[in-house]
């Protein structure tokens, strides 16, 4: 009787722990959005490409887990977005030799296959390649029905790796210390690391921004 009434015991506590901890998530996505819980204001804004629109810029790297982990959540609220919204993804590369990556990003976007982006993410964190190598990284695109040369030359052309070093220093505009992370308009940032670790919080933060952003439009 003793050693069922030790598992009860043992039992409740679990579960109410448990609990506790699905009601605490609970109560932080329920409670309003503010400023330096669930987003940052920048200290100086940055100028926005997107003229007559509200800009969102995501912030990635194709190494990063959790990039991985917040594309399907990140593409849904794109998804969602009005006309109103433009939304790009910045590459960034912390070290020189992880530029191959950006490259790899925007010689995909050159050729009009952005439609490959999860699918390098996937390559990565799921298939376990590394993609740094140029031979690696043609190898794959020309697995996915791309002709290589003309792969190759895109990802090797001036522009591509112009565009590359470019993002970074508009990472560094941004003080992109870490990935993913997501600016609305120039001023301000989320990410789900900002907002509590959650993914869900993240877009919600991004909701709220970008409607703070149309009535400070107004």
């Amino acid at each position: 009787m003793k050693n069922i009434n030790l598992f009860t015991l043992i039992r409740n506590i679990f579960f109410g722990v448990l609990c506790l901890g699905f009601s605490n998530v609970a109560l932080s996505q329920a409670r309003p959005i503010e400023e330096g819980f669930d987003y940052r204001v920048m200290p100086v804004a940055q100028v926005t490409e997107s003229k007559g629109k509200i800009e969102v810029l995501e912030f990635f790297w194709y190494g990063c887990p959790h990039c991985h982990d917040f594309e399907p959540e990140l593409s849904a609220w794109i998804a969602k977005q009005g006309k109103d919204v433009v939304v790009k993804k910045v590459p960034v590369a912390f070290r020189d030799e992880l530029l191959p990556h950006s490259q790899l990003f925007y010689a995909l976007d050159s050729l009009g296959r952005n439609d490959l982006h999860a699918k390098v993410m996937v390559a990565m964190h799921v298939n376990k390649k590394k993609l740094l190598a140029e031979a690696e990284i043609a190898d794959w695109v020309a697995s996915q029905g791309i002709d290589r040369q003309a792969f190759l030359k895109a990802f090797k052309s001036f522009t591509v790796t112009s565009k590359a070093r470019a993002a970074n220093q508009i990472a560094q505009a941004y003080r992109i210390d870490g990935v993913p992370t997501v600016a609305v308009q120039g001023k301000y940032l989320t990410s789900p690391s900002i907002a509590g670790g959650s993914k869900v919080r993240a877009t919600q933060a991004m909701d709220f921004l970008v409607n703070k952003v149309r009535k400070e439009k107004k």
